[in-house]
């Protein structure tokens, strides 16, 4: 099951067996899932029915891990083949250039193109036989009806090469597009087998990595790949995480940090505690999310596959219309019509159209997740290569998420900035914002900071947070919430306006009924955001920053990244207006970190979520996520997308062209059937050949 034909007719045959609810198709894999009430017994008969050589299995991991490689035995009868063939072409030519009457139908040349039909044609013909029988108009039926017509005709060495080049094809397109498998294959198998955990003793013995339960403590020695997802919990080193990330330089890792399954210990011994067991790792994951992806047709691949489905029958009939009528009502002579007949249909296969989009999105998809970019579906890298605007989000998306605290300011006379500092951090202990987490790690540093006891918290999204402290109550946020608490006066505006004249962001401190601080927090631009904007505005594509800060510290970030279209101040549902407003526009892509920013990022024609540290909400929410916190893979995959939308449409535009030429020619009587099938073969490999450039796609460096 190496392509869309041959699933297309294992669809139409199994679909009408009573008992099968779904079929699902995994072409990475070559695994078919029946869902079935009844004997499974029939299915398999069914299968065997077609001659694929199927072969039920437990699981989807006892699939065919290996691709297709010719035996000696398939290699030696494709020779043979080809040398009867070319034997039996070059005999006719030589007996028709001395003048010999009949040269097809002589003795030698007879016998050598039977021979060649023998050793190439019966797994056509049976996959002929089969697409009869399931009604499924494909190559294998166009070319079956076409030698046998030949054969009929007494054209003996054209069926003869026209079979034997239409196998080897056929062969030869297997091989090509085991490249696409290979290239995911090779994520899976930077995963190692074993695990290295502590025992009740102390000892450390290896283990299948599917024994090791979360919470396990697993020791990684230096040159060996990491086999689970976890945390650093001892030790020290430098991770090579190119497999899943994408990053070119080792990630230096201390406790605290997140190591991947597959990426590589570069340097020192540590040890992890697991937290995704095996099947769960963000490998896996990757891997099944590009599956899921390859299984979800493009629009554009559905569309291919709903032409053909309308378009072969079309051509069987006006091959029939070709080979009768001319003869039927204008006294043509039968014979040339009928070969000009056979010509066509097999020159109008829509197999280089059919085959050419699967194979150019997987290459797509595989390559941006060897990038570091998880895809989850071609129609989202077919949308990207239409978008004209891209919402950026700014905290931990254009800037680097880790703000820093560069002021704190009492409001009152005798305040303790320290003191204050210390009730800011301890509200802020259980809010996840990145700027609460810069205040409390900033209270830490300065000085110790155990947080005092908070009651009644609560999350005020967008704006803040609010607690009691020793029975009062203190809000800390934004400059909206110190207006909403009626406690803003000049004396705030004028240090609020200050910090955002310098590109800060500044977080009143408050009680019930005044204001008493504000701090001011900086969060500096990612590094090469301004590369990224300017590579975007390269391709045409407009920016728009959605910021919840103020106006000067938002366009402060759009000044220093280059987008001029800022937009401050801006809640949750602001944002999600924001982008409905720019979707009735014209198709949207927003970039967020996937928490803060989900209702606008589902909004979008394309949500593409920041991934820190492999975030199962980044994984999730979006239909794009970077694994590697770096701004520039947003500029890679719009470039990757439009890329792989021009490899479509070249890919069409060829297999068209080489189909009116070549009608052109079956209706001149200049073509050949066996010149048909190497025009067909040729143009479904050349094809094959442009969509698997993409998994070499140049990536900008890291």
């Amino acid at each position: 099951m190496d392509c869309p034909v041959e699933e297309q007719l294992i669809r139409n045959h199994l679909r009408r067996l009573e008992g099968v609810v779904r079929l699902d198709f995994d072409l990475m894999d070559r695994v078919l899932t029946v869902g079935y009430r009844g004997d499974l017994a029939t299915v398999d008969a069914a299968l065997d029915a077609l001659d694929l050589g199927a072969r039920r299995i437990a699981a989807a991991v006892d699939a065919v891990t290996e691709g297709p490689r010719l035996p000696r035995r398939r290699v030696l009868t494709l020779a043979l083949s080809g040398m009867f063939a070319a034997v039996a072409e070059a005999g006719a030519w030589w007996l028709e250039s001395r003048g010999v009457a009949g040269a097809d139908h002589a003795v030698p040349v007879v016998v050598a193109s039977v021979a060649s039909l023998l050793l190439s044609g019966p797994q056509t013909f049976r996959k002929g036989l089969a697409s009869v029988r399931t009604r499924t108009l494909n190559i294998n039926f166009l070319v079956t009806l076409a030698v046998a017509g030949a054969v009929v005709l007494g054209q003996w060495p054209e069926a003869a090469m026209a079979s034997c080049l239409f196998t080897v094809a056929e062969a030869i397109e297997g091989l090509s597009l085991e490249r696409a498998r290979a290239a995911l294959r090779t994520l899976l198998e930077s995963s190692p087998e074993v695990a290295e955990i502590v025992g009740d003793d102390g000892r450390w013995t290896s283990v299948p990595v599917g024994a090791v339960a979360r919470g396990e403590r697993v020791r990684v020695r230096p040159g060996a790949r990491i086999p689970l997802d976890g945390v650093v919990v001892e030790g020290f080193s430098a991770v090579d995480q190119s497999a899943v990330t994408g990053e070119g330089l080792p990630v230096e890792k201390a406790p605290g940090d997140s190591v991947y399954a597959g990426t590589l210990n570069a340097s020192g011994t540590f040890v992890f505690e697991v937290e995704a067991t095996a099947g769960r790792t963000t490998l896996d994951r990757i891997v099944a999310s590009v599956k899921r992806a390859q299984a979800q047709r493009a629009p554009i691949q559905r569309f291919v596959d709903r032409f053909a489905a309308v378009y072969t029958p079309a051509i069987v009939l006006l091959a029939l219309a070709i080979a009768v009528v001319p003869a039927l009502f204008f006294g043509e002579p039968p014979r040339p019509w009928a070969e000009r007949a056979l010509v066509l249909l097999v020159i109008a296969c829509p197999c280089a159209l059919v085959i050419s989009t699967p194979v150019t999105v997987v290459s797509g998809l595989t390559a941006a997740a060897k990038a570091g970019m998880l895809i989850k579906g071609g129609a989202f890298l077919e949308m990207a290569g239409r978008v004209r605007t891209v919402a950026f989000d700014k905290t931990g998306t254009l800037t680097t998420g880790h703000p820093e605290v560069t002021d704190v300011v009492p409001l009152m006379d005798g305040g303790d900035p320290h003191g204050l500092l210390h009730l800011a951090a301890s509200l802020n202990a259980a809010s996840e914002h990145p700027i609460a987490a810069a205040i409390v790690a900033d209270c830490a540093r300065r000085h110790d900071c155990d947080p005092l006891p908070v009651a009644a918290f609560e999350s005020l999204v967008g704006r803040g947070v609010v607690g009691t402290v020793d029975g009062l109550r203190f809000y800390l946020g934004s400059h909206r919430l110190v207006e909403e608490n009626a406690v803003c006066g000049p004396h705030v505006e004028a240090v609020l306006d200050r910090l955002d004249a310098e590109g800060k962001t500044g977080v009143v401190l408050t009680s019930s009924s005044e204001a008493l601080a504000v701090l001011g927090v900086r969060d500096a631009p990612r590094p090469g955001a301004a590369r990224a904007v300017d590579s975007l505005k390269a391709m045409g594509i407009a920016m728009v920053l959605l910021s919840g800060d103020g106006p000067a510290a938002a366009r402060s970030v759009g000044d220093e990244v280059g987008i001029a279209d800022v937009r401050p101040e801006m809640l949750p549902e602001d944002k999600l207006e924001a982008i409905e407003v720019l979707a009735s526009e014209g198709p949207v892509a927003m970039v967020g970190d996937g928490i803060n920013d989900g209702p606008a990022l589902a909004r979008a024609d394309i949500g593409i979520a920041m991934g820190r540290d492999g975030a199962d909400t980044a994984l999730e929410i979006a239909d794009v996520a970077l694994l590697r916190a770096d701004i520039g893979l947003v500029a890679d995959f719009f470039r990757l997308a439009r890329a792989t939308a021009s490899t479509l449409r070249a890919n069409i535009a060829f297999a068209i062209a080489v189909k009116v030429v070549f009608f052109a020619l079956a209706l001149a009587g200049k073509a050949t059937l066996w010149m048909a099938v190497l025009a067909d073969v040729g143009a479904s490999l050349l094809v094959t050949a442009n969509g698997l450039r993409l998994l070499r796609f140049h990536f900008r460096a890291p």
